[in-house]
């Protein structure tokens, strides 16, 4: 099997998968109105498997397709909700190659710009301090949980500079969400890290029975 056609192969097969799994509920958070599915543990760690530009067009793609089946309107905070799991994908599945220059690493650092830049984000400045996270995992980046929580802490930089331009939360609503946000950031991390694990597994063995080519991970 040539390159691309394994490439192809793997991408119809995390695309499928994904769009399945982004149709089972996993939990809704205690004071949250963000309701998980198991799409939101696979997704971000699909880079490592497929390379950062075939991983974000899965994801981006089963996010897209899903809207368009269940006809969800397309509303600002439904644009909003497409882009920041994407730059987990790249964070997760370059942050580790020694070939690639960081360069994810400025995306949460101009989202603490662009949040702090709004009148409502400057009485929370210390909200942003979430989004060092990033920079604080690259240390230890070999590290597969601590590269999890660097990727949702990507994403979720890239949510919250949006969300604030786009829906003008009040101070009080940023302070609430500083708990939920602990919770949810962690939970996304385990789940991630726990999802690289049964899916780095789950193809080697179907490798070794001659199920599915053997696919070079990304990254470890």
């Amino acid at each position: 099997m040539t390159e691309i056609r394994k490439k192809l192969l793997f991408l119809t097969i995390f695309s499928v998968l994904g769009f399945i799994l982004l149709q089972i509920p996993f939990n809704k958070l205690a004071g949250s109105n963000v309701s998980f599915t198991l799409f939101d543990f696979f997704a971000p760690m699909a880079g490592a498997f497929l390379g950062p530009v075939f991983g974000i067009i899965s994801v981006f793609g089963v996010m897209v397709t899903n809207n368009l089946i269940k006809d969800t309107a397309w509303t600002t905070g439904t644009i909003i909700r497409l882009f920041p799991t994407l730059f987990a994908v790249y964070y997760f599945a370059t942050i580790s190659r020694k070939s690639q220059r960081p360069w994810i690493l400025a995306v949460p650092m101009m989202a603490v710009l662009v949040f702090l830049a709004h009148p409502n984000g400057r009485q929370v400045p210390y909200y942003t301090l979430f989004w060092f996270i990033p920079l604080i995992a690259y240390r230890f980046r070999n590290n597969l949980f601590m590269k999890s929580l660097g990727a949702t802490f990507t994403a979720h930089s890239v949510g919250g500079a949006a969300w604030i331009w786009a829906f003008n939360l009040p101070a009080t609503v940023w302070n609430s969400l500083i708990p939920v946000v602990i919770a949810e950031r962690l939970l996304f991390a385990v789940g991630i890290a726990a999802s690289f694990i049964v899916v780095k597994h789950s193809l080697n063995f179907l490798a070794a029975k001659k199920i599915l080519p053997k696919l070079d991970i990304i990254t470890s």
